[in-house]
């Protein structure tokens, strides 16, 4: 390893300290919206080996968001492939460092891509430009799919990369399996995700199937091939918990929970129309522009220049091509994304990141490089770095505490809800069944699902106040539990 090997190892290390204190101290090891919650319920009936749960007595009593009940079975409406990933985080018990540590390996593989396709330079500017955004910070702590979906699609392009360059020392069939595989992950994670990432390299694919030579044909419909194999397993996934291998759990939750425009997709009266989805990804993308780097309003600043810097380094186009690939699939679906910023799009980071050091490099120049200095030269190196370093100050100092700080107590959950059952006069009345009376909103039942699991076998297993008839339909279900009525509100009583 050189210097900026070692630098960006070093950044990568730095990265996971960064989202570890996110993922406890910001985010205090909790789920805090439906998805976490619905992904953690899923991880937990994972890490059991199971994939379905037997719906219990009164199903609206026992409350889970995005979780569906059908022909007798219980079951997440997610895809297997994150909570199967996270599962392996709860068996080993550091659920709350699995996607830190998923961040960190990102960081060090896309500094070898970005170094791969430009040089070390471009590549550590990359890595000091994620380390440093809050929106790869405010994700990479949370219990959500994006950072592992985002190292499969960094994982994938190596893979792609490596397998189609014939210079490359790596064995070929190492390299096409590892793209292959991680793209058939990804299906099984984020389907439109991987739809998006996959555009920009079918149109690079087909390209080399007309243009390329017999070996890189065949290592496109190898990996092709393969990835589709294993992404089909997805299908299987629906017949399982659904029974059709084309029923999407989505639609029997929500209906309306589909991809496409027309009637009946989404919640606006005349469906999923082309204003509202330009609507969405304009505000998406409003968000981005400061989210992205923490300059607000200018985190798209470098861009263009990156777009200049790739013209003749047709190598690097499909990768910068997924963030804009990732923008236009998703504005097929119905709902934007801004609360963690714009998270739909969060597997193109490698996209903005590679483009804003390579037009960083660009603007600046590179006047130690055999020619003649000029005054223009220095010049033009001294006011890129001080407007790079100006930004990144303003970041440090004023946007990421800001957006940190928001980010804390999320919708109102905190560590505390959970305090009064690790008391000793609460775990005394185990085994235990609380029935909760939420005082404002649901969510705060919904934070102490942490302390349940998918098959209601933990000390104490939590459900909603239905009134007296359903809560005695539960209570009788479960004579061997104490009753203990809680109200959020009187949290010790």
């Amino acid at each position: 390893m050189k210097l900026f090997d070692r630098l960006a190892f070093l950044l990568a290390v730095a990265a996971f300290f960064a989202a570890a204190f996110f993922s406890t101290e910001i985010y205090e090891g909790l789920p805090h919206i439906e998805d976490e919650i619905t992904y953690v319920w899923q991880a937990r009936l994972a890490s059991a080996g199971k994939l379905v749960t037997a719906t219990p007595v009164c199903p609206s009593c026992f409350l889970e968001p995005f979780v569906i009940d059908k022909d007798g079975i219980r079951f997440g409406k997610y895809p297997p492939g994150w909570p199967a990933a996270l599962s392996l985080g709860i068996r080993l018990g550091v659920r709350d460092y699995v996607n830190p540590f998923l961040s960190a390996l990102y960081v060090w593989l896309a500094y070898l891509l970005v170094k791969k396709l430009f040089d070390p330079l471009t590549g550590l500017i990359s890595t000091f430009l994620t380390i440093l955004s809050p929106f790869f910070l405010i994700n990479s702590g949370t219990l959500l799919a994006h950072p592992w979906s985002l190292l499969l699609m960094v994982t994938f392009a190596h893979g792609w990369l490596d397998t189609l360059d014939a210079a490359n020392k790596i064995p070929k069939w190492m390299a096409g399996s590892t793209a292959a595989l991680s793209m058939g992950l990804l299906i099984l994670t984020r389907p439109l995700t991987a739809v998006g990432i996959c555009l920009p390299f079918i149109i690079h694919g087909i390209y080399l199937l007309i243009k390329g030579t017999p070996r890189q044909r065949q290592a496109v419909i190898g990996m092709g091939a393969v990835a589709a194999l294993v992404g089909s397993l997805y299908f299987l996934w629906q017949y399982r918990v659904t029974g059709d291998p084309l029923l999407n759990p989505y639609v029997l939750y929500w209906p309306y929970d589909r991809v496409g425009f027309g009637q009946g997709i989404g919640l606006h009266p005349d469906g999923h129309q082309l204003k509202y989805a330009l609507t969405n990804t304009r505000f998406s993308l409003q968000v981005g522009n400061s989210d992205l780097f923490g300059w607000p309003y200018l985190s798209w600043i470098f861009l263009p220049f990156g777009l200049i810097a790739i013209r003749k380094k047709p190598k690097t186009w499909p990768v910068a091509g997924v963030f804009f690939s990732l923008v236009f699939v998703y504005g097929f679906y119905w709902i934007g994304s801004w609360l963690f910023g714009p998270r739909y799009y969060y597997e193109g980071l490698i996209s903005l990141t590679m483009l804003s050091s390579a037009g960083i490099n660009w603007l600046a120049g590179k006047p130690w490089k055999g020619k003649p200095i000029t005054r223009f030269m220095r010049l033009r190196f001294i006011f890129t770095w001080s407007l790079v370093l100006l930004l990144v100050i303003g970041n440090l100092l004023f946007y990421l505490p800001q957006r940190t700080g928001s980010m804390r107590g999320l919708y109102g959950i905190l560590g505390s809800q959970l305090s009064p059952f690790k008391t000793e006069t609460a775990q005394n009345l185990t085994p235990a069944l609380v029935i909760v009376k939420p005082v404002q909103y649901w969510l705060e039942y919904g934070v102490l699902l942490d302390l349940s699991s998918p098959q209601l076998d933990t000390p104490f297993i939590f459900t909603y106040d239905r009134g007296d008839e359903q809560n005695q339909t539960v209570i009788d279900a479960y004579p061997d539990r104490t009753v203990i009525r809680y109200t959020p509100g009187l949290p010790f009583h």
